[in-house]
């Protein structure tokens, strides 16, 4: 054998087999992250891809209104509601910023699976107790498990796995989607679900709540606030679903200690008293249900919410937390006082809440986006494809982004990138969603030891930040720009 032959592949009888995976796969979507349709009028009240629909009903008054939990529905009388599919179209919250739709992530999963029929995509009516939802989940995934097993392309794609056994569960979560399947596995729904199923991905899911979940609950206590963020506050002061994402961690910063939020705290900052009582106590016992081949990715290098502080019935975030020493006392400084730290996250969710378990795969994303990342969906493809997980590929370095989530049309505004040392280090494209064309290049500075730009948007509408590094590696977040005037009240 020659140098010009040592390295040539040899033929093969036939063409190698795809890749793929035997198993039932079940994608679970984030809050607002599914369709929602009211039954009584026919209507969608969530997730129209008009982006003039959502600028029309985060700026009307009474734009939401059907989405608003009915004393019916807080009493168990479900159903007005219902969930048609995950979100096809970007989306935009004030405080939670823009979400991504799940096209990406669902035509990832599909290319590794034998027929689509392996997928199932789990929509759920996000506004009620995840604790509701954790158990149609269960019965769904069941359903799902048995229908797929009896499936013709099943066998074929058993065939060519170790030892040909037979398919089992792979939960693929975002956000409140992980904490509706750890409910899901509660052996009180399914004794036999969590034998049956080889692996749960989480993708930016806060095990352990988010400050921003109080921060909506508190909006408008104490300064006018714009009208798409009072919407949000109304919508969710009693709302389950919303309570459920509580901070369960002590994050109250109380003088020289920190301590859990109270029933009473969340009463007093905007919230229902009994929603989060009923919230930390299911958080306590879903803390007890192991998730079976556990593999999180936690967003990082995102300016995050982390802690607050309460004054009279007003919370301030703060960007920092504290830790505790093994003994459970707070670690300080050489004064007494708390050592802060800050962990970043995804501008939504920390880092540390979102890294449940030992294979944490760290990646630089924000929130809404963490289901649409090429990276994070790159890593759901390998855990699919492998019979014998060997961890998910780590993302490159990346950078931080910050942007407003709510401008004015033809009043600039800023964008923020962190984890870069120089405006040359990154590009920066600001487009309308709807309208590619529309792609402008802010011009960068090195500001305050931070990279920032300024874009001056003269039309209203539903606008994606994107942000790429030298390692390749892209960060985006949304911001709705509406018309000027927008009015400002102040939320009773």
């Amino acid at each position: 054998m020659n140098a010009a032959t040592a390295h040539r592949p040899t033929s093969v009888p036939g063409p190698a087999r795809r890749n793929i995976t035997q198993d039932a796969v079940v994608i679970v979507p984030g809050i607002m992250g599914s369709e929602l349709l009211d039954t009584t009028t026919g209507s969608m009240v969530w997730g129209l891809s008009s982006v003039r629909w959502l600028l029309k009903a985060w700026t009307r008054s009474d734009g939401f209104a059907a989405l608003r939990m009915t004393d019916e529905e807080l009493e168990g009388k479900t159903g007005r509601i219902q969930p048609v599919q995950l979100m096809r179209h970007s989306a935009w919250t004030p405080y939670l910023k823009g979400s991504e739709p799940y096209t990406n992530l669902i035509t990832g999963v599909n290319g590794c699976v034998a027929d689509p029929a392996a997928v199932l995509e789990f929509a759920y009516d996000w506004r009620l107790p995840v604790a509701t939802n954790g158990k149609l989940l269960a019965e769904a995934a069941r359903r799902h498990l048995t229908a797929w097993r009896a499936h013709p392309a099943h066998d074929s794609a058993r065939r060519a796995r170790v030892d040909e056994h037979p398919a089992r569960l792979v939960f693929v979560a975002h956000s409140m989607g992980g904490l509706v399947t750890q409910t899901a596995l509660d052996p009180l729904h399914d004794s036999d679900l969590a034998a049956d199923t080889r692996a749960v991905f989480t993708l930016a899911t806060p095990f352990y709540g988010a400050v921003k979940a109080a921060a909506i609950l508190n909006t408008g206590r104490g300064a006018p606030v714009p009208l798409p963020h009072q919407q949000l506050q109304r919508l969710c002061a009693t709302m389950p679903g919303l309570h459920d994402l509580l901070p369960q961690y002590a994050c109250v910063l109380d003088r020289d200690d920190a301590r859990q939020l109270t029933p009473s705290d969340v009463a007093a900052l905007g919230g229902h008293r009994d929603l989060a009582a009923l919230a930390a106590d299911a958080a306590s016992k879903r803390s007890a249900i192991s998730l079976p081949g556990h593999r999180a990715v936690a967003g990082t290098g995102q300016i995050t919410w982390q802690s607050l502080t309460l004054d009279s019935g007003i919370i301030r975030p703060h960007c920092h937390t504290v830790r505790r020493n093994s003994d459970g006392s707070l670690i300080r400084m050489s004064d007494g006082s708390p050592e802060h730290f800050d962990v970043m996250g995804d501008g939504t969710v920390h880092k540390e809440s979102a890294a449940l378990g030992p294979a944490v795969t760290p990646l630089p994303l924000q929130h809404g986006a963490a289901a649409a990342d090429r990276s994070a969906v790159k890593a759901v493809q390998e855990l699919l494809r492998d019979d014998v997980h060997l961890g998910p590929p780590m993302g490159g370095p990346g950078c931080g982004l910050e942007v407003p989530d709510l401008a004015t049309a033809g009043t600039p505004w800023e964008v923020s990138i962190t984890g870069v040392s120089a405006p040359a280090d990154v590009t920066c494209e600001v487009e309308l969603v709807d309208d590619a064309s529309t792609a402008t290049s802010p011009r960068l500075r090195l500001v305050k030891r931070r990279v920032r730009g300024l874009v001056d948007t003269s039309q209203p509408g539903l606008y994606r930040v994107s942000v790429r590094t030298r390692d390749r590696s892209t960060v985006t977040q949304l911001v709705l720009v509406t018309e000027p005037g927008l009015e400002t009240d102040q939320v009773e």
